[in-house]
């Protein structure tokens, strides 16, 4: 006998994804899954891998390679970023708007988040005495924040035009 097809489709790695993120929160303590979103679990997953691959790369590129440590340093923060967008795109927010649009909003998010979060926060708050080692991880936790919000509300939000893939709820 032929199983039917929908009887034996896998979720996609994207639909799987999703669902480990849902089914993690839900079993977060102290009630915090009324508060964080599984798309923020995913994006916290997503990031804290990309910044092990910069680190990496920056090891690569400098370390035995070489290079100049800025040219080490952009390239792996833009090689990070760019596989952030591909993966958060992809796995995390599951967005199928055009890709065109989507680049020029986290192109300009990344220009806004260099230059506030990374030099405005943490060379402000060296500037007044604080460690530059805490200061960077001080922006850090800001820079988690703001491209959390950043992505979902403005580089991935839906359009008029496309179906939604969140629900709308505080939740999704």
């Amino acid at each position: 006998m032929i199983a039917s097809r929908a009887a034996t489709t896998r979720p996609t790695v994207a639909e799987g994804f999703a669902q480990l993120s849902w089914a993690i929160v839900q079993r977060l303590p102290f009630g915090l899954a009324r508060w964080v979103a599984p798309t923020f679990l995913g994006f916290a997953v997503i990031n804290g891998f990309t910044f092990a691959v910069d680190l990496i790369t920056l090891t690569l590129l400098h370390g035995w390679w070489g290079w100049p440590v800025s040219a080490a340093i952009t390239v792996a923060y833009l090689g990070a970023f760019g596989l952030s967008f591909a993966l958060n795109r992809r796995l995390n927010f599951r967005s199928h708007a055009p890709l065109g649009y989507q680049t020029r909003r986290y192109a300009a998010v990344i220009a806004v988040n260099y230059v506030v979060v990374l030099l405005g926060i943490g060379g402000g708050l060296t500037a007044i005495g604080v460690p530059y080692q805490l200061a960077r991880l001080l922006a850090g936790a800001g820079e988690g924040v703001f491209m959390y919000c950043a992505l979902r509300w403005v580089v991935f939000r839906s359009r008029p035009s496309e179906p939604s893939t969140h629900s709308g709820s505080v939740r999704d």
